[in-house]
C-alpha cells in the first residue's frame, strides 16, 4: 500500500483513508496507482461489505500532486487518476465519499466515482484544470455530466472556482449535507444500515443503475439477477426475518458480474 493510504475495517464496513494532510491529502502518483490494488483486495473480501472514501485532518482531497501531474497525466485513458476513478465506479459493493473541507480536481473526480457522497457543512467543491490549461479527462467528464447534467458540468468546468456544499447539494453532486461536527455520526449510522441490508440487491441495483445511465443492456443485466436471486435463497431469508420480526442473516458475500 502507498504511503498516504490507509485502509481499516470494521463491522461489514471497510474505511479507505487519503492521509497526506501536508498537502490537503493530494494525491501522488503513487497513490493513484495503489488505489486500484486497495479496492480489489476489499472486493473479495467477505466481511467487507461497505467502503466509505474520506481524508485525514480535515480535508477529503485536493487532488492530484501538482508536482507529479507529468506522471499522472498521460494519454486521456492510461491517466493515473482515470484508471483509479474506474476501479472505484466499477467496485461490486456500495461505496460513500465521505467529505469534509477540500474536495477539488481529483478528489472531485474520485468522489464522484463513489454510489453516494455525504459532506459536512463548509465543504468546498471545485474541478480546476481551467487554471492549468488541461484538458479534463473524457471519463471523468461523463461520469460528471451523468451526475450534474451538462449546464452544471460546463459551470463547474469553465470557471474553476470552488463551490460551497449547498450549491454542490442544489445541483446534485451532494447527495446529504450534515452539521461539520455530524459527519462521522450520519456516515457511521447509514453505512451500518447498508452493511445490514442485501448485498445481493445492492449490487443488482449497481448494475442495473449502471446500465440504464449508460444505456446498457438493462433486460440482459435485470434477467440475470432474477436468475441469481432465484437461486441463492436470499428473498426466502428475508421474507422469513420479516415474518418473524428479526433481522435478517443475508449471506450472498461474492458477487459473480
Amino acid at each position: 500500500m502507498a504511503a498516504g493510504l490507509h485502509t481499516e475495517v470494521a463491522e461489514g464496513v471497510a474505511t479507505i483513508t487519503i492521509d497526506r494532510p501536508a498537502k490537503r491529502n493530494a494525491m501522488s502518483a503513487d497513490m493513484w496507482r495503489a488505489l486500484p490494488g486497495i479496492l480489489d483486495d476489499l472486493a473479495v473480501n467477505s466481511a467487507v461489505r461497505v467502503v466509505v472514501l474520506t481524508g485525514a485532518g480535515g480535508n477529503f482531497c485536493a487532488g492530484a500532486d501538482i508536482g507529479e501531474l507529468a506522471d499522472i497525466h498521460r494519454d486521456d485513458d492510461s491517466h493515473l487518476s482515470t484508471v483509479a476513478e474506474r476501479a472505484l465506479a466499477a467496485f461490486r459493493k456500495p461505496t460513500l465519499a465521505a467529505i469534509e473541507g477540500y474536495c477539488v480536481g481529483g478528489g472531485c473526480q474520485l468522489a464522484a466515482a463513489c454510489d453516494l457522497r455525504f459532506a459536512a457543512e463548509g465543504s468546498q467543491f471545485g474541478i480546476t484544470p481551467a487554471k492549468l490549461g488541461l484538458v479534463y479527462p473524457a471519463a471523468a467528464t461523463t461520469r460528471l455530466v451523468r451526475l450534474v447534467g451538462p449546464s452544471a458540468a460546463k459551470y463547474l468546468l469553465y470557471s474553476a472556482d470552488l463551490v460551497g456544499a449547498g450549491h454542490a447539494l442544489r445541483i446534485g453532486l451532494l447527495d446529504e449535507v450534515v452539521p461539520a461536527d455530524g459527519l462521522r455520526g450520519r456516515v457511521a449510522e447509514f453505512t451500518e444500515t447498508l452493511a445490514s441490508r442485501s448485498l445481493l440487491t445492492q449490487r443488482a441495483t449497481k448494475d442495473i443503475v449502471d446500465a440504464i445511465v449508460a444505456a446498457g443492456p438493462v433486460a440482459e443485466r435485470t434477467r440475470w439477477w432474477l436468475e441469481e436471486m432465484a437461486a441463492v435463497g436470499e428473498v426466502e431469508e428475508g421474507i422469513a426475518a420479516f415474518l418473524e420480526r428479526r433481522p435478517p442473516g443475508f449471506t450472498w458475500t461474492a458477487p459473480t458480474r
